[in-house]
């Protein structure tokens, strides 16, 4: 019993690390580094900026593409400076048309090969000394590209993303905002000690030459970030460049996406180099260790908390309230589908997002992933 004992606690206590005790990690080290942490990037003059390739890689994006290419037309950014690629996936639409319409500058018709390789393409062709990418369904501020490049001016920045706001979730009940503030507290704080561990597909760029050609299932949120430090580069956020997308719009949908980007992501851990520790430093292995291993394991975790939790009732009251917690958790979650009350969607949100690493897994050990992807239901 002593080994259950032992295990139950160990288990405990890395899900609070993973959830709260790496937070407040990395709070300490920013303020222990504080002193002597890299200053703020600027905005660049226009005589200092460098000329920029926007990627927009696009699926069945008719609906929405136009007033993409306006907005990155309407940036506060030199125009002879400013390169737009819209890389069409074999759209089985009018996107290509569109866009070219609205005035973006190459329009690349591909057949079917997956967001990544449409993104490899537009590398290939593209001019620019940065390379900076966005989704088909987000809106940057009119300064985000110019806050987005200012680090570039450190010859040590390999990767830079900005910060998106998730907006107009229908009736609230998808409590993603909540989550993803916390997300992007622990990116900032990341980006401060040493270089964020994971991005965001809304609002990122990398030099020319640091761009990685990477596994087509393979996204660049997760794979880009570390293996930019693996090379030496580093990868920062930017808070001050902001984009804005909607949200799923149901708890139900969030499990969904992030169920498929698990799936995505699962390959990244396994065989894509995130557990390989070469090229890490001691501090960067821990973010990675605490913000992506422990985190991805949690439902596994709970699901060992849980059964020898069961086993060890009747060996004092602690485990009694331990595992009332845990039903209250999971009761609360199943009833929120009836009762839409606050706490309750919470519970479901960390429920079913919890589940959702398990199900990634799942789903390409036993199905596979493919390259190819959809629009998210309710964000366009």
């Amino acid at each position: 019993m002593t080994a259950v004992v032992i295990v139950f606690w160990v288990c405990v206590a890395l899900i609070g690390y993973a959830h709260v005790g790496y937070p407040l990690l990395l709070g300490l080290l920013a303020w222990l580094r504080s002193r002597r942490a890299r200053p703020r990037a600027r905005p660049l003059p226009d005589d200092e900026l460098p000329t920029v390739s926007v990627i927009v890689a696009a699926y069945a994006e008719e609906d929405v593409i136009a007033e993409r290419v306006a907005n990155l037309r309407a940036l506060d950014y030199p125009a002879q400076l400013l390169e737009l690629i819209i890389a069409c996936d074999g759209s089985p639409d009018q996107t290509a048309v569109r866009a070219r319409e609205a005035g973006a500058d190459v329009v690349l018709e591909l057949p079917r090969g997956g967001k990544i390789r449409a993104q490899d393409t537009g590398v290939e062709r593209a001019t620019g000394e940065i390379v900076a990418f966005s989704d088909a369904n987000v809106t940057w501020e009119r300064d985000a590209l110019r806050r987005l490049v200012a680090p570039f001016a450190d010859p040590r920045v390999g990767y830079v993303c900005g910060e998106v706001q998730l907006v107009d979730a229908a009736t609230g009940s998808n409590q993603e905002g909540l989550y993803w503030r916390y997300e992007l507290a622990l990116r900032a704080l990341e980006s401060r000690v040493r270089s964020v561990t994971g991005g965001n597909g809304a609002i990122y760029a990398t030099r020319r030459e640091a761009y990685l050609v990477v596994d087509p299932i393979m996204g660049h949120d997760l794979s880009f970030p570390f293996n930019m430090v693996k090379r030496g580069w580093l990868a920062l956020a930017v808070r001050e460049a902001q984009a804005s997308e909607k949200m799923v719009p149901t708890i139900e949908g969030e499990f969904a996406r992030k169920r498929r980007m698990m799936s995505h992501t699962w390959p990244i851990v396994v065989r894509g180099g995130m557990l390989s520790p070469r090229g890490y430093d001691p501090l960067y292995a821990l973010m990675i260790v605490s913000h992506r291993i422990l985190r991805y394991l949690t439902p596994f975790l709970h699901v060992i908390v849980l059964v020898l939790n069961v086993l060890l009732l009747g060996s004092g009251w602690v485990y009694v309230a331990a595992l009332a917690i845990q039903v209250f958790v999971l009761v609360a979650a199943a009833a929120a589908g009836f009762v839409p009350a606050r706490p309750l969607l919470i519970a479901r949100y960390y429920v079913l997002t919890t589940a959702s690493l398990a199900a990634g897994l799942w789903d390409w050990l036993v199905h596979g992933t493919t390259a190819g992807w959809e629009p998210a239901e309710g964000t366009r």
